[in-house]
């Protein structure tokens, strides 16, 4: 019987993450199936589209240092950048979480 009570914490934190990985992949997908054709364009160009509008002599204070050569380049700087900074909030959460456990 103590095979049963061991398991059955196990089971329920696999059915958890299972239902959170499902819940990702709704959020991730329905809004490319609930609106067909729209244009998902980031923050920066809707800023800029906004302050055009406001003011249409705007000029910015600086210029970027470098200008990535495409726009696949950008995003995969952007995507190197995210999965850099989830790899450091990972290591630092499991290590936390080894030291706590270790005593």
């Amino acid at each position: 019987m103590s095979t049963i009570t061991k398991d059955r914490p196990a089971k329920k934190k696999r059915a958890v993450n299972l239902c959170l990985l499902a819940a990702v992949v709704v959020l991730a997908v329905l809004p490319l199936l609930l609106v067909h054709d729209a244009e998902f364009g980031g923050a920066d160009g809707q800023a800029e589209a906004a302050i055009t509008e406001i003011k249409a002599d705007y000029q910015p204070w600086f210029q970027p240092l470098w200008e990535p050569p495409s726009s696949e380049i950008e995003s995969l700087l952007f995507a190197l950048q995210a999965a850099l900074g989830a790899g450091f909030i990972g290591y630092y959460f499991g290590f936390r979480r080894g030291k706590k456990n270790s005593g």
